[in-house]
């Protein structure tokens, strides 16, 4: 691990490259351009707040709409980075073929672009947490929160990267994995929910699904929002952790064949 983020380091500048590229491509030909960051957040609060009142779903809970609202941004920054890796090689055939460098700095640099999206939905969300007066007292928690989240994206965006240049079908497989683990994770409902299901021996179990931990770290963070299960979260932070060297391995153990599959 250690030399992957020294090939990181030392290759800085075309990382930054890389990552400009990706944020220009999502925004091209568009009228608004960058500002769509800004402007997608607000639209998104907006509309389930409106669906909020409809459905009148609730979870017999006051501050119902942040509490989806957290879980909506967190799941897309996970999305958005898994579903751009799945290009990040494949889409760069002229790149592996022609140009030596370290392949992993490509589905790195999809990852950190909607890391910065994601930033920047998140100071709109912080805002927003802010005008309906959310509790911040567990704020000094997020930087690992968010090191974990991050960590998790890499792994797995990794892993989809080199997986999409042999299996043509992986895109299928994610998209469909992802609607899988979107319901299986406690985006709109809450842990308590999720929980309940096993035999109270078995519940922290679900803390295995790492967004499930992830989720309700953000909660607490951003909310003050008590993490069912208590310690049982860190099991979903290891698993996030363990997923990096276990998507970092997968990456270099097919990397050399690139080129030939490409």
């Amino acid at each position: 691990m250690r030399g992957f983020f020294g090939e990181l380091c030392e290759r800085k500048e075309l990382l930054a490259i890389l990552i400009a590229r990706n944020i220009k491509i999502r925004y091209k030909n568009s009228a608004l351009g960058f500002f769509w960051t800004l402007l997608a957040p607000l639209f998104m609060i907006a509309i389930y707040s409106v669906f909020a009142r409809i459905m009148r779903w609730n979870l017999g809970r006051e501050d119902f709409l942040p509490f989806l609202v957290v879980g909506i941004v967190v799941w897309q920054y996970l999305a958005m980075s898994l579903n751009d890796s799945l290009s990040a090689i494949s889409g760069n055939a002229n790149l592996i073929k022609k140009t030596a460098f370290p392949r992993h700095i490509l589905p790195v640099s999809t990852v950190l672009a909607n890391g910065v999206n994601f930033l920047l939905t998140f100071a709109v969300l912080l805002v927003f947490l802010l005008i309906v007066k959310a509790d911040f007292q567990a704020l000094w928690t997020l930087p690992l929160v968010l090191a974990t989240h991050a960590a998790l994206c890499l792994g797995l965006a990794l892993a989809f990267s080199a997986a999409s240049v042999f299996f043509r079908d992986t895109e299928h497989a994610v998209g469909v994995g992802l609607l899988a683990w979107f319901f299986m994770s406690p985006v709109f409902y809450s842990m308590d929910l999720q929980m309940a299901i096993l035999p109270e021996r078995l519940s922290a179990a679900v803390y295995l699904n790492p967004m499930s931990g992830i989720l309700s770290a953000y909660r607490f963070a951003l909310m003050s929002e008590p993490i069912a299960g208590g310690e049982s979260v860190w099991l979903s932070f290891a698993v996030a952790w363990a997923l990096l060297p276990a998507g970092l391995g997968l990456f270099r153990a097919t990397e050399k064949r690139f080129a030939d599959e490409l």
